[in-house]
């Protein structure tokens, strides 16, 4: 079963006449839900994608009148405000080391959270849902679990930690009275392993906001046109490495910028420096964001996705919606968004660095104009957060309903 990009394929339990109650049919019986959400570092959204979803439908779901409560981690940032978005950030604590940050984290977020008696706890990522069975069989509250990527496939972890996560992997099929996936490979993932059916709610594309300036672009010395971008955490399944190895065995890439930071894999940091060595073309300007983001996404010549692992990558979407040329790794999720590509989208064997390179090569030899058009008019029209907040908003309603014992 093939995904075309924004098909929101939900399990076939799901009807119409939930989405009219969330309409506002109040007369007829439906309120606003309190929506705890726990699993994310935190908001505002700095970089990584379980976080940037949290924003966008936690949002989206507060201006509908739905309560949302975010649960932010203590080491988030160096402060949680009171409110963003219309949703309610609270701070819960936790032990910010590679281990334990996200489970402590979960665990007293849920009991938090519990305290709340909320209609629905939504986890996001693997790792919280070793917490689901405590709502689900102590409380009367939803349990919903959005499964961003197969965490316990990720190489950043050793085998303790693994192991510990293919727990979570195994509870994540059964305990959630509602397991949602982000791309078609995961749903496919989760119909080889598991009898329960799965709701594909995919990520939606941001809305790019034009700079109109290249500033800061030029004052990291990069040349608009003339780089190769990558941005996203740096992690050994992200396959920054892979991409420095194409760019300094290539004597016609000019520039390659790595946005990101380490997450607890400060050793794989190291190494991505020492690879690159004195070599200036390679720039790590660290941790980027906001408006500057959005500068070296529309100035660079290319960006890269060379990915061994992924969810559905909103780094990707963000490029296509900034109509910056792309290559990226076969990997499946990349072939559910780019599906043949285009002249200005293209794509390399994972892994392969010669591949890369040539692809590379490629597309900075020039891409012609508008010809990655249509792909991303198509990508922009069905990779939507409003749609994809409505289909979740169906998912809440329909699973209180159902866990409650009455129509809603």
């Amino acid at each position: 079963m093939n995904l075309e990009p924004g098909d929101l394929r939900v399990s076939s339990q799901a009807g119409t006449a939930v989405g009219d109650a969330a309409s506002g049919a109040v007369g007829r019986g439906w309120r606003p839900l309190t929506i705890a959400m726990v699993g994310q570092k935190g908001l505002p959204a700095k970089m990584g994608g379980v976080e940037k979803h949290v924003e966008e439908v936690g949002s989206r779901l507060a201006s509908r009148g739905h309560e949302v409560l975010v649960f932010c981690r203590s080491s988030y940032g160096t402060g949680t405000p009171r409110t963003y978005g219309g949703m309610t950030l609270v701070e819960a604590p936790t032990v910010a080391t590679k281990h334990l940050d996200a489970i402590v984290h979960s665990a007293a977020s849920t009991l938090m959270a519990l305290g709340r008696r909320p209609d629905v706890v939504h986890y996001h990522a693997l790792g919280p849902a070793l917490l689901s069975p405590l709502p689900r069989y102590l409380s009367g509250a939803a349990v919903v679990l959005t499964v961003h990527g197969l965490d316990h496939q990720r190489d950043k972890w050793g085998g303790p930690a693994r192991a510990v996560l293919g727990v979570a992997h195994w509870l994540s099929g059964r305990v959630p009275n509602d397991t949602v996936v982000v791309s078609q490979s995961l749903a496919d993932h989760y119909g080889e392993h598991f009898t329960k059916a799965v709701t594909c709610i995919p990520n939606g594309a941001p809305t790019p906001v034009l700079t109109g300036d290249s500033e800061f672009a030029r004052s990291l010395g990069l040349v608009p046109g003339q780089y190769a971008l990558f941005v996203g955490r740096l992690v050994p399944e992200k396959r920054p490495d892979l991409l420095i190895e194409a760019v300094l065995g290539s004597e016609r890439i000019r520039q390659v910028v790595i946005v990101g930071d380490t997450s607890f894999t400060p050793e794989y940091s190291a190494h991505l420096r020492e690879l690159a060595g004195d070599d200036p073309r390679v720039v790590f300007p660290g941790f980027v964001g906001g408006r500057h983001l959005d500068e070296l996404f529309q100035r660079a010549g290319v960006f890269v996705q060379p990915s061994d692992l992924e969810g559905l990558p909103l780094t990707l979407l963000e490029a296509i919606a900034n109509r910056t040329p792309v290559v990226a790794s076969d990997i499946a999720p990349h072939l559910e968004i780019l599906g043949a590509g285009s002249p200005a989208h293209r794509l390399f064997a994972r892994g392969d660095v010669g591949s890369l390179r040539a692809a590379l090569e490629q597309v900075l030899a020039g891409v012609p104009a508008a010809s990655g058009d249509e792909l991303r008019s198509r990508v922009l029209d069905h990779y939507s957060w409003d749609a994809a907040t409505d289909r979740l908003e169906e998912l809440y309603l329909r699973t209180v309903a159902a866990r409650q014992g009455k129509p809603r």
